[in-house]
Formats: C-alpha cells, structure tokens, sequence
C-alpha cells in the first residue's frame, strides 16, 4: 500500500524526502540526490502501461488513477510515492482510496514564501504570474515544451497532476482521515530535531519498528539544505525544471534563506493574505 508524501510545489517535498531516504538506507550507502528514484512521483508513465492512448491528458490519466494503483498494489508491498496532486476528485474520478492507501505525510508551506520558489523553479516572468500561478482554482501541472521534447519518448516521465489552488491543495489533503500527519516547512526549520523525529515516529508506528536517536540525528545531518544543495551543484538534480534555453535551473534556490519580507511587495503580500486568510490563521502564518 502506499504511503504518499503530498505538498503543493516548492513546500519541502524534496527536504523530507531526503530525509526518508537517508533514515532508511542512511548508514548503507554513501547517498546522493540519485537515491531519492526510491521515492517515485506519482502519477507518472510507467506506472499506467496499457492504461494511457494520450499520457498528456489529465481525463484519461485520472480516469486511471485507481486502475494503475490496484496493479501498483497487488504485490502487497508498502511503498512511498511522492506526489503535488490534491486529494478528491477531477471529473468524478477519485485521486486514490482507503484500498490503496496506507497513509499520508502532508507538507505545507507559507505562501508567501512559496510563491518565490515557483517563479524560480517555473521560470515564470514575474510575481504577478506567480500569484495567478497560486491562486489558479484549476491549476494543472503537466511538462512544459522544452520537457516534452526530453521525456515524451521515454518510458518514464511526470504525467498532469490536478493541483488546484495553493488553499483547495491544502484543504483536499488535510481531510485525509487514514493514518495522517501534517508537516509545516517552517517548524522543519525552527524546530528540526522535533519536527524530523515527529515524522520517524509516524513511520516507526506504521512499520510497527522503531528508529534510534543516533539513526534520526544522522539522517536530518544527512539531509541538510547545505548538503543538498552542495550535491546538486556537484551532480545535478533530475528534478529540476527546464527553462525556455533548455538549461536546467537551479533546484535548491533558497531555501531556509527565502524569506517573503524581503522579496515581496506590500500589495502582493496583502492579496495572498487575503486570499488564503481564512487557512494562513489556521496553520499559524497569520
């Protein structure tokens, strides 16, 4: 059954997934970003063979979503699947069910600070293209035309993920009822070694184990963004976007460094305020 590892873009999923990966194999290998393919994205192409005609489009992917998670399923193995699309439906097609789901780790992120992030990681042209980027109630992610030309003859690559709106995003995930637990980008910031071994908890309790403190202190040294982002200048990152001159932009842009007091204006910050202000209270950003 799968474990998913939900965000909006640009929230941490990479972060916590590293620190997964090194928690896991950590002391067995010398790791790097390479090691993070043992988390898979879902939804993406090999994971839908004889199931998709047309793997750009979003009716027929998630006409399948249940389809190709009952064939992922039937080896009855537990697996981590990474994944931005929100929980529910699109079309009367349900994203996944209690069947296929073993539990979920959900990762949010102030959008004030996630709104920087994907300019960079979209090349988007400006903030003002960023916010509608965000506040999109219909916002589809699928390969930009520099991507296509890469990944469309290959046997693996992303296929559209429904994300909807920063706060539609947010919502669908924290209605999962199964084995849930939410994970803001910030407290891994301030509050590290609570927050990560919160996270080795959970997955201590659903793989009825346990993890030592010397295990959890290795792994967040492990998955630093300073290591991450040393590794990703050393060996590149498949997972960083492509912009319109085919070049690769740089993944790990801020990081903990991104703060939105600087970089946003007052009228930006009044409008995403006002538009999420209701769920920015909940989570403690307001």
């Amino acid at each position: 059954m799968i474990i998913w590892i939900a965000s909006y873009p640009k929230s941490g999923n990479t972060w916590l997934r590293f620190f997964i990966v090194s928690l896991l194999m950590g002391k067995k290998k010398k790791l790097n970003l390479n090691h993070l393919k043992a988390i898979m994205t879902y939804p993406e192409k090999s994971q839908f063979r004889g199931l998709l005609s047309d793997t750009l489009d979003l009716d027929e992917v998630a006409k399948n979503w249940i389809k190709s998670q009952d064939t992922i399923n039937s080896d009855k193995n537990s697996r981590f699947f990474k994944t931005h699309n929100m929980l529910g439906k699109f079309k009367d097609y349900p994203f996944t069910n209690g069947q296929n789901t073993l539990a979920s780790i959900h990762i949010v992120r102030d959008p004030r600070n996630v709104i920087s992030s994907l300019k960079n990681h979209y090349n988007l042209d400006s903030y003002e293209e960023a916010k509608k980027f965000l506040f999109l109630e219909n916002q589809i992610l699928t390969l930009s035309e520099k991507e296509k030309e890469k990944y469309l003859t290959k046997d693996k690559h992303p296929l559209p993920q429904f994300i909807g709106s920063w706060k539609t995003h947010y919502l669908s995930w924290k209605n999962m009822k199964k084995n849930y637990i939410l994970v803001k980008y910030e407290d891994l910031i301030q509050n590290t070694h609570k927050e990560f071994t919160k996270v080795a908890n959970f997955l201590g309790k659903l793989f009825r184990s346990s993890f030592s403190e010397e295990a959890i202190e290795n792994a967040i040294k492990l998955s630093s963004f300073d290591k991450l982002e040393k590794m990703e200048k050393e060996h590149g990152f498949s997972e960083s976007s492509i912009n319109q001159d085919g070049a690769r932009q740089k993944f790990f842009y801020l990081g903990p460094k991104n703060n939105w007091k600087e970089l946003l204006s007052k009228k930006l910050v009044e409008e995403i305020n006002n538009e999420f202000e209701k769920e920015m209270k909940e989570l403690g950003y307001l």
